[in-house]
Order: C-alpha cells, then sequence, then structure tokens
C-alpha cells in the first residue's frame, strides 16, 4: 500500500507570456499579413496611431488636452443659452455663429435642376485636386482600377455572340466552347459533347459538330480548340502565309513527324525528308515561334508583388542593411486618450481605457522586437554572403540556421520564422532570405561547397557546351571533380532537374 509522501522538486520552464505570443506571432508573418495586421489593431485599439498621420495634422494632444476640456465646457454653455440668445435678437453677437439661410437664398446657392450638359463635378467641388483627382497630383487614373481580364473562356464567348450564328450554332459552340480548358484546348471528346448536347437537340449529327469545331478553331488565340499538340500547331501555321521561309516543311514535320523531332532524331529526320541540314533548321526556328499553349495568353492568375523587407546597398565599400520604411510604420501612444485614464477608477469605460493602453505599448514592443530581429539576421547573411553579392551565384557560401543562430545567441526556430516569406533587395535582384542557405558538398581541399554554387555551375556548364553533342550527367560531374569538387552523377541530375534543365538526349539540338 503506498502512502502519500510530500516531495520538492526544482525545475525551469517557460512560460509563454501574452506579450511573448504575440511577438512570435508578428515575427512569422509576411509583409503583406504585418500590414493587414497593423491596419486591424489601429481600427480596433483607439490608443494606438500612425506617427506620421499624428504629425503632420499637426495633432499635439498633450499641449491641447486643456484646450479639448474648455471647448468642450463652452460649447455646452453656448447650446444651453442660445434661447436665450435668440429671445433677446442677440443671436448675431455670437461670436461665429453662422447666418441662418432662408429658403429664396437656399434656391439660389443649390438649384433644383442642373443643366442638362451639367454633372456634379461642374457644380460642386467634392473633393481637393491633390486628394480625389489623380490627373492632378500625378497618379496613374488607372492605378486602384482592377485589370478586368477575362479568363479564356469569356473571351470566346464574346466572339460568339459578335458572330451572326443561328440559335442552334450558338448552343453547339457554347458547349465546345466550355470543354476547352485553360491551355486551349478541347478537354473532351466530340462523342462525348454529342452525347452531352443530344438532350436538347435530338437530330444533331456528328459531323455537324466538327464543322462548329472547325469555326471555334477559327476564333483568337490562334490554335485555340485543338484536340492535341499537332493539330494546335497546325491551326497556327495554317494562319501563316504562303511565302513564309519554311511553311512547308515545317507543316509536314507537325503532321508527320512530330515524335521524331521531340525525340531530336535528326539523323531519322534527314533520311525521311530527305532535306539538308539549312532547310531543315528553317522549319524547326519556324516551329518554335508557336505556342503549344495558346489558352496561356489569357491568364486567369493575378500578378503577385513581393515587397523586399530589408534593402542591401553598397556605400563607401561596405555593405549596408536598412530596413524598408514602408512596411514598418512609426506607431505611437495616443496622447489625448492615455491621459483620460485614471488610476484610481474601476469603472467600466476606465477599465477599456488602461486595457487598450497596455495591448497598444504591447504591440509597439512587439513590432519593435520584429524588426530588430530581422535586422539582426539580414545583417548577418550579408557577412556570410558577400562573395554573392559581389559576385554572383558561384561564390555562394554554405550556410544553415544553425550557424546564423549560433551567431546571434538565438533559437533555429527563431532564425527559420525570420527567414520565412521575407524578402532582401541586394544589387542582384530580390531573394527570401532562405536562398542563402544551402547545404555543402566536400571539396579536394578539405573544404566545402555550396548547393547554391554547385546548381551556377551546371548551369553554366550546360549553357557552353556544344549544341550537337550536350553533356551528360556523368560528364558534368567529371569536370566537377577535375575542380576540386566532389559529387556524384545523381547529384547532378537532382541539381539539373531542380534548374529545370532537360537531360542531354532533349537538349540535342542542330549547330
Amino acid at each position: 500500500m503506498l502512502k502519500p509522501t510530500v516531495q520538492l522538486r526544482l525545475g525551469q520552464t517557460l512560460t509563454m507570456t501574452p506579450q511573448l505570443q504575440q511577438a512570435i506571432r508578428l515575427l512569422q508573418l509576411s509583409t503583406l499579413e504585418l500590414q493587414a495586421q497593423i491596419q486591424e489593431t489601429l481600427e480596433s485599439n483607439p490608443m494606438l496611431e500612425m506617427a506620421e498621420e499624428a504629425e503632420n495634422e499637426g495633432v499635439h494632444h498633450d499641449e491641447d488636452l486643456d484646450e479639448f476640456v474648455q471647448t468642450q465646457a463652452t460649447l455646452e454653455a453656448h447650446e444651453n443659452k442660445r434661447d436665450d440668445f435668440a429671445e433677446a435678437d442677440n443671436f448675431e453677437g455670437l461670436a461665429g455663429a453662422p447666418e441662418p439661410l432662408s429658403k429664396e437664398k437656399a434656391d439660389e446657392v443649390i438649384p433644383e435642376e442642373l443643366p442638362v450638359d451639367s454633372n456634379w463635378d461642374d457644380i460642386y467641388d467634392l473633393a481637393p485636386p491633390s486628394a480625389g483627382n489623380p490627373e492632378m497630383d500625378g497618379r496613374d487614373i488607372y492605378e486602384n482600377h482592377s485589370s478586368g481580364e477575362d479568363t479564356l473562356t469569356e473571351h470566346l464567348l464574346w466572339q460568339m455572340h459578335l458572330s451572326q450564328l443561328t440559335e442552334r450554332d450558338r448552343l453547339i459552340a457554347h458547349a465546345l466552347i466550355d470543354s476547352i480548358n485553360e491551355d486551349g484546348y478541347l478537354g473532351d471528346s466530340l462523342e462525348n459533347i454529342h452525347a452531352g448536347l443530344m438532350q436538347s437537340l435530338e437530330d444533331l449529327e456528328l459531323d455537324e459538330l466538327e464543322a462548329m469545331l472547325r469555326w471555334v478553331q477559327q476564333l483568337d488565340p490562334v490554335g485555340v480548340g485543338a484536340r492535341n499538340l499537332a493539330e494546335c500547331l497546325a491551326l497556327q501555321l495554317a494562319q501563316r502565309g504562303p511565302q513564309t521561309p519554311g511553311l512547308a516543311l515545317a507543316q509536314r514535320l507537325v503532321k508527320d513527324h512530330l515524335d521524331q523531332l521531340g525525340a531530336r532524331d535528326f539523323k531519322g529526320l534527314f533520311k525521311a525528308l530527305g532535306v539538308d541540314e539549312p532547310t531543315l533548321q528553317q522549319a524547326i526556328d519556324l516551329i518554335q515561334t508557336l505556342n503549344p499553349r495558346p489558352g496561356g495568353i489569357l491568364s486567369t492568375s493575378q500578378a503577385e508583388y513581393v515587397v523586399p523587407d530589408v534593402f542591401v546597398r553598397r556605400k563607401e565599400g561596405y555593405w549596408q542593411v536598412e530596413l524598408n520604411p514602408d512596411i514598418a510604420p512609426r506607431l505611437r501612444i495616443n496622447s489625448l486618450y492615455a491621459s483620460l485614464v485614471r488610476r484610481a477608477d474601476n469603472s467600466e469605460d476606465n477599465n477599456y481605457l488602461r486595457n487598450s493602453l497596455q495591448e497598444a505599448r504591447w504591440f509597439i514592443k512587439s513590432l519593435q522586437s520584429r524588426n530588430e530581429t530581422l535586422l539582426k539576421v539580414a545583417t548577418a547573411i550579408v557577412e556570410h554572403q558577400r562573395g554573392f553579392l559581389e559576385h554572383g551565384d558561384e561564390a555562394m557560401k554554405p550556410l544553415v540556421l544553425r550557424d546564423i543562430a549560433e551567431q546571434l545567441e538565438m533559437h533555429e526556430s527563431t532564425i527559420s520564422r525570420v527567414t520565412t516569406q521575407k524578402y532582401m533587395h541586394t544589387p542582384k535582384g530580390v531573394f527570401e532570405f532562405k536562398y542563402f542557405f544551402s547545404s555543402h558538398v566536400g571539396t579536394a581541399d578539405g573544404g566545402e561547397c555550396s548547393a547554391t554554387a554547385i546548381r551556377a555551375m551546371i548551369k553554366k556548364l550546360i549553357a557552353e557546351e556544344p549544341p550537337g553533342k550536350p553533356m551528360s550527367d556523368k560528364k558534368i560531374a567529371a569536370i566537377l571533380v577535375d575542380r576540386g569538387i566532389h559529387v556524384a552523377r545523381r547529384t547532378v541530375a537532382k541539381y539539373r532537374e531542380a534548374l529545370s534543365i532537360p537531360p542531354s538526349n532533349e537538349r540535342k539540338r542542330l549547330a
């Protein structure tokens, strides 16, 4: 039988305070998410305000508090004495009191009907030019307008509605257009489309459906509605003029020898077509000008813009790291509302103000902590990767999260949060922080080489290879070994695929 006992143990635990939780959450937010969080907090917490806006408006709450209270009392006194002023005919003596507007004067100021050719903007100035008129303040008039780009289906239907088609043909064309995918190809067979239309058009023949498909294939963009790649390229070649160099041979290649062309079987093509190398190259050049995905011209995706978190510039021989001021707005406590908090008052309104004030202080400190950590990590990365900034990818050094964590005496999880969805603007371009971290491969002299640098070397070797004799992965690995970098053929293949570079048999081309 166990007896209850009392034991004393010493240990350490980490308590996640609300302030620490908020700091961690802000640290992992991207730029756009942070801006949305700041805006949401500004709208929900009256104690917070933008320092820039307050300075521009000339607001000095601490100095004007007494004047604010005095003005409120004056307005209340005037409100109570308004009737007395009216009875004594002394209302005009009140400083700043507006003159009553009679009906006749009101009709003169605001006409009941506007002239036919007039509009509100001609009669009333709704906003100052610098605030409401983009043309006056130098902004693009389309800056805040959505692009309104049509999808491929909408674009094809728009062309169909502009054409003089019978109701029957319009129904068939609509069914065919609905079956075209984003790449511009017919995504379903004519037999299935025919079966679906038989419910509303019982006497529909397959030949009639094929005739309407040929009509759809004449719409813009050229090549849309094709059932395969060969038909798509043939439709585009049919739009070229008869005098186009290499047209006849290109049409023959697309119709009968597309597989051989894709496999780079140039010897077999010379034998089958009976042409010399310049003639074949002319036809291939023409085919390469065609678009294998005609529907991609009308992209449905919106462009996504990356806002850099830090800027890296070279000044007087040193690399300087600065926070982007547009993503780190200056916030401050609203001194007017803060002065209304009474320490000894436990009323509901005062408790709300006190809690809002505390939350505002926590939020500002969390933002400051985020910016300081971001700047420290970015500076440490730049110190490690100065070779990349000066010479490019081939000078990238091996770097892992642990290296930065040990240098800054932080946890790896903190470094991981800072480097996720954070971007650095450098003279070489805009890169995510994680781009500067990569594994390493041993070198002959006992050193290390970054995987990013090896990928850059592979890309450069392939770009300089002979067109007719592309190098295999084994050959590239041997060249790297000769340079002192020990990599296997499988490693080269993995890096090559990561660069979206096809294998050697698909890179072969005529000289």
